[in-house]
């Protein structure tokens, strides 16, 4: 094979990161894209310096002290150059939703929470055509839901008829469809056939078992249970939305993981937690401390965002959650709930803001060590949730800056480097994202750390962060100048290590 001077250059800068033939070859390097005199910020290796970037195709292949020259110059004097943040739980996935994502400095958001019913529709429906890099889980309510007898034939016909670009209406069909067993106990018959249609969606690519089942009470604590035992021989990564709010739910997943040695992933703590988050942040603590492979996560609101229609508000709601009608705010509108509307829009089935947090629980979860940050983002809507524009930008503007909960590496650390490292051991592609380094892939965030805040409000519709200059994503800018760049569909999928078409 023939290799040009520059693919040369390139592989011996990827190779090798110091010395002076590599300095020989960065100073005849032209590259495609140089962030030039940025503060190059890298929480794995600590680097924390004014550096010159060299970007060729998607991959980093210069990091320098000394001047670099390019096709396209970026000047970053005075700005942060850091890995893309990486969002492990994002429902948002449209462009719609991408654009408010990438003004917050995301590079890939993922949707592991609740999963997908079918991974491979999911795949095909946003491949090559995606602002940021996209992935799912296999979603064991679905999963649980198609296996059922009595649902079997109507869930086979309704996928057979998706087409290979579905619709809005496809969509939401496909979703009643699956969501049709959520108050059935699966028969323990039919666990063999769950866990090969769990199977089939990790072999399509999926990054782990999505076990949101708060959302089907039906599930058993033995089917649960049995979900952790087969995702330990497998190895493949439960991301769970516990089945209720506190400790004892906490409880359960994590002394799951610890007898079956299932990877584990505890989405939203805050939310999950409540008032009882101290003593759940210790005991993932000590999990971890005693060699139980489990994770978690928080979002910066005091306020949760979910479909009224779910069991989350099934009798007995105000006790559980220590809340009232008035707590909650109808998305579409805006306004707060009485005991009417709450009755007329449950029925009609819709999105509200549930206001239930306390602001020293999230600095608690923000402030733990080994706490990441996630945005829970919901689908595109003008009234949505905040957190699904402004999630990094307000971490990194009122808890970095303004209220020095912690460091500006450690605030990074929580939304590049720990997200990347939860789904290396599924994702090879992981390895070479939430970082700065030789041979990383070229997903990198340019901020002015003086000025990064979100904007986005509970009050008004959904508005852009500020402070987020530049955001390249596999080495294509989708924003530049602090302007979403027209066009930029430079998104791929991020799978699983087990691929099977």
């Amino acid at each position: 094979m023939l290799y040009n001077a520059k693919r040369l250059a390139s592989m011996a800068l990827a190779i090798v990161a110091m010395g002076p033939i590599s300095e020989l070859l960065e100073a005849q390097e032209s590259y495609d894209v140089v962030i030039r005199s940025g503060r190059v910020m890298d929480p794995e290796t600590g680097l924390d310096a004014v550096r010159n970037i060299g970007i060729n195709g998607q991959t980093i292949v210069a990091i320098s002290e000394d001047g670099l020259e390019g096709e396209t110059v970026i000047d970053a004097t005075g700005l942060v150059v850091s890995p893309g943040f990486i969002d492990l739980h994002a429902h948002g996935q449209s462009n719609a939703a991408n654009r408010f994502q990438a003004r917050d400095g995301v590079t890939t958001a993922l949707e592991l929470e609740s999963g997908v019913s079918d991974l491979r529709i999911f795949l095909n429906e946003r491949e090559g055509d995606a602002i940021l890099n996209f992935g799912a889980t296999i979603g064991h309510g679905a999963a649980r839901t198609a296996v059922m007898p009595e649902y079997a034939e109507e869930v086979r016909t309704t996928l057979a008829s998706i087409d290979s670009e579905p619709t809005g209406a496809q969509l939401r069909e496909l979703g009643r469809v699956f969501s049709q067993g959520n108050y059935d106990e699966l028969d323990r018959t039919l666990y063999p056939q769950l866990f090969e249609r769990i199977k089939d969606g990790m072999d399509a690519g999926a990054l782990g078992i999505g076990m949101a089942h708060q959302y089907y009470p039906g599930a058993s604590r033995d089917e649960i249970y049995r979900v952790f035992e087969y995702a330990g021989r497998e190895q493949f990564t439960i991301y769970t939305h516990v089945r209720s709010m506190g400790i004892d739910a906490i409880q359960e997943v994590v002394a799951n993981a610890a007898s079956t040695g299932a990877p584990l992933h505890i989405v939203h703590l805050n939310s999950s937690s409540l008032w009882e988050i101290g003593t759940n942040l210790d005991l993932i603590r000590g999990a971890q401390e005693s060699g139980v492979d489990v994770t978690t996560e928080v979002y910066p609101y005091t306020a949760a965002s979910t479909s009224l229609e779910s069991a989350i508000f099934d009798e007995g709601w105000q006790e559980h959650l220590r809340i009232d009608y008035g707590d909650l705010q109808w998305q579409d509108t805006g306004e707060r709930l009485t005991e009417e509307t709450f009755r007329s829009y449950r029925e009609e089935g819709g999105i509200v803001i549930i206001h239930m947090m306390k602001p020293d629980w999230i600095e608690m979860g923000l402030k733990a060590p080994h706490t990441m940050v996630a945005s829970d983002g919901m689908p595109y809507a003008l009234g949505a949730h905040p957190r699904g524009a402004g999630t990094f930008s307000r971490f990194l503007g009122r808890y970095v800056r303004e209220e020095g909960t912690l460091s500006l590496m450690e605030g990074l650390r929580k939304m590049t480097l720990m997200p990347a490292q939860r789904l290396e051991s599924i994702s090879p592609q992981m390895t070479r994202k939430g970082r700065i380094q030789l041979g990383s892939d070229a997903d990198i965030t340019i901020f002015d750390p003086s000025r990064i805040i979100d904007t986005a409000t509970f009050e008004d519709d959904l508005s852009y962060s500020i402070g987020v200059e530049y955001v390249l994503v596999n080495g294509s800018f989708v924003v530049r100048e602090g302007e979403n760049v027209e066009g930029a569909r430079p998104g791929v999928p991020i799978v699983g290590r087990r691929i099977v078409f």
